[in-house]
């Protein structure tokens, strides 16, 4: 069941996967720049999620829809966020929601709650800090203002947060916020020397996840 998106130009649908929980309540799951809703990883970790009694929607964001490569303004996907959390609301009007996203996807989510979107909690599976090797350059100037929970859950040889001190000084300085760290997970938590499929590291991070929620 799509979604419109309204953007400056018109409306645009997007393709979403729902899977039922039982009575957890929602994460909604959002890929990261690269990749669509259906990377193994995500779809591993949304079945996961469902298996352990949480209801999840995947989504695309409309470059994505579109087939483009690369990501639009972040505009669009604020709106995407926005128009993700209130078709997952038509479907479950009551109880619990979280935000999740890959990298760009949890950025973005961010980002719409920094600027008003109402959930229960945010978890970013491997957050963006900065782009690698430019450590100079960091994306954190909104975190602090949100007031909901938030779970970072990063590899510590992700380069997208070297040197790791950073990013816990930027995760201290937010309202509640916690890391749980994957020793030697890289940006897609891959581990050198323990090779395992997309799907199944997907899926364990999702009792992380659940951990989070019942906080």
């Amino acid at each position: 069941m799509p979604f419109d998106v309204e953007l400056p130009k018109g409306s645009v649908s997007v393709s979403t996967a729902w899977g039922e929980g039982s009575g957890r309540g929602i994460v909604l799951v959002a890929h990261g720049a690269g990749a669509g809703m259906e990377h193994p990883f995500l779809v591993g970790l949304t079945d996961a999620l469902n298996a352990i009694g949480f209801s999840t929607l995947r989504f695309n964001f409309p470059y994505r829809e579109q087939g483009r490569r690369m990501p639009g303004p972040a505009a669009h996907a604020i709106a995407t966020w926005r128009a993700a959390v209130a078709h997952a609301r038509v479907r479950m009007p009551d109880g619990p929601l979280w935000a999740a996203g890959k990298s760009y996807g949890g950025r973005m989510a961010s980002m719409a709650v920094a600027d008003g979107l109402e959930v229960d909690g945010l978890v970013y599976l491997g957050y963006p800090l900065h782009p690698p090797g430019e450590s100079e350059k960091l994306r954190a100037e909104h975190l602090p203002s949100i007031a909901v929970p938030q779970l970072f859950v990063e590899g510590t040889n992700d380069p997208f947060i070297q040197p790791t001190s950073q990013l816990e000084d930027v995760v201290g300085a937010c309202q509640d916020a916690r890391i749980v760290w994957i020793e030697g997970g890289g940006h897609s938590f891959e581990v050198k020397g323990h090779k395992r499929p997309a799907d199944e590291i997907g899926a364990s991070l999702a009792p992380l996840i659940g951990d989070f929620a019942d906080r």
